[in-house]
This record gives C-alpha cells, structure tokens and sequence, in this order.
C-alpha cells in the first residue's frame, strides 16, 4: 500500500479519521497521499506532514490510484459525474463512504467501466479500530486487495453483500454512536453513586474494552458471559432487570431499526 497514491475526496470528519489512522499505521507514504476539501484551513493540523492538501479535486484524481470519496450522499453523484472525465478505467479504483447511493448509482456517474467499491468504515479509523464493510460489483482480485488493504491498516474489514450495506452502516458507524451514549450513561450512573467524573470514565470506559475483549477472544454469545456474572439474588441480576423493565433493550433494537429506516 505504501506506494499505492491514495485521494481522500471530501476530507470531513470521516476522511480525517481514515487520514489519522493511515499515517499512524504508516500504510501510505504522506507523500502518497491527497486530500482534498473547499475550506483547506480545516486541514491546517496536517500541513507540514507531508500529505498534500488541495481543494482541486480532479487534481487528486489524476495524481492517484485509489480514490476514497468521503462526501456527503446528497452531493456524491454531482462530484463523481465531474470527475468523470478525468477517471480511467484502467487504472482507477474507487471507493464511496456515501450511506445509500448504490454501486448502480455510482457507475452511472462514473460514466465508464470503473472499478467501484462501497465502504462503510467508521470513526474508530482515528485509532486504528475501526471495522469496516465492504461491499463490489469488481470481479479484479488486484483491486479487492487493496481496498481491504487500506482499511485493513485502520481496523478489520468484513466483505458484505451489497444488500446489506445499509444494515452494516446502522450497526457499525451508527453504532459508534449508540456505545458511545450508553457510556455516558454508566459514567453518568457512576457519578450519581459516588465517583467523580473522570475516575467513572477511566472505569467505564476499560470495562467496556474488556467486555468486547471477551466476546473477541472467547467467541462466546454475550449471554453466555453475563449468565457468569449474575448470581442469584445479586446486584448484577437485579439491575439487568430493572433495565429490561423499563425498556433498555427494546429502545436499542428500536433505535437501530429506526436508523435503518431514516437510511431507506
């Protein structure tokens, strides 16, 4: 990968998370990588690294292999459909981050034969975890290769129907969201029972880590590893309860569903 030269199209919030975690992995050369995006004083932390900063997006384009389109769904097409004319068949592969827009849908923009894959990564890349489905039309072995390859270096990958790229975008880059406000819930229950605010974090925070650790090492049904926890009569048991009275988990699959939907 690190000779493959790499364009982040539309660098926000997500390409910088992809950005932060292909330099810190060192998959890319800095020198390798373009990033593009209209206002350049939101990329200032990455001036002097090495990485070119341009808001010439067909610039990128002609100067790189792979092509990650961060951009937004309501303008992906517009971008795609400009950039047409400077794609080549041969030598480009392209990967759009846009929730919903169809692989059909893209290669009408592209114009052309263009390899073109979906990806749905989340913010996770900033540190190298993040996991990422992965979705093609491409029968190019070569290709598939170094799509995995680059997000590889930022978490784990998992290849997926396409059917099934708006469930994996609700489940892994919405759900980012989702872990992170019940963390601030238990920090916030730990605060009401005694901690101070950042001792609650420190503890939350680790017990989270170790618990996906253990359903990432064991291979166990998180069932299985909760069932070792709650005894009869104790604390775990009675508050698992009480969170299932007043709706805990029947609000979770509510919300991922309704996520699911707003995709739709």
């Amino acid at each position: 990968m690190d000779d493959i030269k790499t364009a982040i199209v539309g660098c926000g919030n997500l390409g910088i998370s992809i950005l932060n975690g292909l330099l810190k992995t060192n998959t890319v050369k800095p020198a390798n990588l373009m990033v593009t995006r209209r206002n350049l004083s939101a990329l200032a932390t990455f001036s002097g690294s090495g990485v070119v900063l341009t808001s010439d997006n067909a610039a990128a384009v002609r100067e790189s292999q792979l092509i990650i389109l961060a951009l937004k769904p309501y303008n992906i097409l517009k971008v795609l459909e400009d950039l047409a004319p400077d794609l080549d068949a041969g030598r480009h592969i392209i990967v759009s981050l846009a929730t919903g827009i169809s692989l059909d849908s893209l290669h009408k923009a592209a114009g052309l034969n263009v390899r073109i894959f979906r990806a749905m990564p989340n913010t996770a890349a900033d540190v190298g975890m993040s996991v990422t489905c992965i979705s093609t039309d491409s029968d190019n072995r070569e290709s598939a290769a170094i799509v995995s390859r680059c997000f590889d270096s930022i978490g784990e990958t998992i290849m997926v129907d396409e059917s099934l790229m708006n469930s994996a975008t609700v489940l892994g880059a919405c759900g980012i969201a989702y872990v992170l406000r019940f963390m601030r819930a238990m920090i916030q229950g730990g605060i009401q029972i005694g901690f101070d605010a950042r001792t609650a974090t420190n503890i939350v925070t680790h017990t989270i880590k170790g618990a996906a650790e253990l359903i990432l090492e064991r291979k166990t049904h998180p069932e299985q590893e909760i069932d070792k926890v709650t005894t009869p009569r104790g604390c775990t048991i009675a508050g698992l309860n009480e969170m299932e009275h007043n709706g805990f988990s029947s609000a979770l699959i509510k919300g991922i569903v309704t996520s699911f939907e707003e995709i739709r």
